[in-house]
């Protein structure tokens, strides 16, 4: 499978390639060009003051969309579950929502968040580093369904299908994701096949009326508007497995896979800020700092703050545990600010030992950035 569909057609010289051209990294001194800014302006990242929610309201989680919103029917939707398979399924949502349900706290972060401060910044999608929220799934595992439907001897990967379609680099495509077969029958913690977001219907952009939520992945894993899985006994070789979220420093280069979430912590921006530079105001004296910090690797085990622009570090307060490793944690520390210019950082290290790097490591895709928040702060008395 290929995750190819449809043919190139039109007149003499008519090719997706001419609208639709390979990846590239910006030239020395290019700026963000007009159609990053048309796919900024239609994927939105969370405003970091929203850190505070434990859950992310819907209109405030980020949002990628690779192509258009599908309109959707949810009274006529079906999911077929085929290919190595025993008995292959057809199941409509009345179907799905009287099985077994299971509710999980999930952080989703885009592979892509923080691409647009990396020098050379790789042309696309430019976060900065918003592209995250956590929502309270529901659905049904995945595991339920495959055993239902009878996983085949040879089954090695489940392939993953959305309704959302167009060209990316020249290849018309369906959005097509697999999961190893482990994975797919994981069950700590399952991944889900949701239908519901915060205790209510999926939103259309979010992926009305099924997607995919695999904890502890990056969000490219999470397919949205699915409606095939499709058990295989080779790996899925489409284009958003083998060409696109690959760690790779040439064109050319393979690479290797983007899968698990790599730690972060994020800071909520202390004070108030300029409008258009986003530089914070505070005031001298005790200012408190909170955030959120989350891996997909394993629990948090230590968030570190600096308010020296990373010449030292202090220890931050985490919040109790509570089991679930694979949404946010928060933390809280205070800082006593003086007059002048000030960067605060923040960064996170997990149970495994990995931890957030003060210089970032480049990758054409500009995936996995993890690199220390920095926060420009301006500390004056009140006037």
């Amino acid at each position: 499978m290929d995750g190819r569909r449809g043919a190139t057609s039109g007149g003499p010289g008519a090719r997706l390639e001419d609208i639709s051209p390979p990846g590239r990294v910006a030239g020395p001194d290019e700026g963000i060009g007009v159609d990053e800014l048309a796919l900024a302006a239609r994927n939105h990242g969370l405003p970091l003051e929203a850190l505070r929610y434990d859950v992310t309201p819907p209109g405030l989680h980020y949002v990628l969309v690779h192509y258009d919103i599908p309109v959707t029917a949810s009274e006529d939707w079906l999911l077929t579950v085929g290919g190595r398979v025993r008995e292959p399924l057809t199941l409509d949502l009345r179907t799905l929502r009287s099985l077994p349900a299971v509710t999980l706290r999930v952080t989703m972060e885009c592979a892509g968040n923080g691409r647009a401060r990396l020098t050379p910044r790789p042309v696309s999608q430019p976060w900065l580093v918003e592209a995250v929220g956590t929502a309270e799934w529901t659905g049904v595992p995945l595991r339920l369904l495959l055993d239902e439907a009878g996983v085949g001897a040879d089954a090695v990967e489940a392939v993953f299908g959305g309704a959302d379609h167009g060209v990316e680099r020249g290849v018309e495509q369906d959005y097509r994701r697999s999961l190893p077969l482990a994975v797919a029958m994981g069950g700590d913690p399952p991944v889900l096949v949701a239908y519901g977001m915060n205790g209510r219907p999926l939103p259309p952009q979010h992926g009305r009326p099924l997607r995919l939520v695999v904890p502890g992945w990056y969000g490219m894993a999470h397919v949205k508007w699915l409606r095939d899985i499709t058990l295989t006994d080779t790996p899925f070789t489409g284009f958003q497995q083998s060409v696109a979220y690959r760690y790779r420093q040439e064109a050319d280069d393979p690479g290797e896979p983007v899968t698990r979430i790599e730690p972060r912590a994020l800071m909520v921006p202390p004070g108030f800020p300029d409008f258009m530079s986003r530089i914070r105001v505070v005031r001298p004296g005790p200012v408190p700092l909170e955030g959120r910090a989350w891996s997909g690797y394993g629990e948090v085990a230590r968030v570190e703050v600096s308010t020296d622009d990373g010449r030292s570090w202090g220890e931050a307060e985490l919040a109790p545990p509570d089991g679930n490793v694979w949404a946010w944690r928060r933390w809280r520390t205070s800082w006593a600010a003086g007059p002048g210019r000030h960067v605060l950082s923040v960064r996170a290290t997990d149970a495994t030992g990995r931890t957030q790097p003060g210089e970032q490591p480049w990758n054409r895709g500009g995936f996995g950035n993890n690199l220390v928040q920095r926060v420009p702060v301006l500390c004056v008395p009140e006037r």
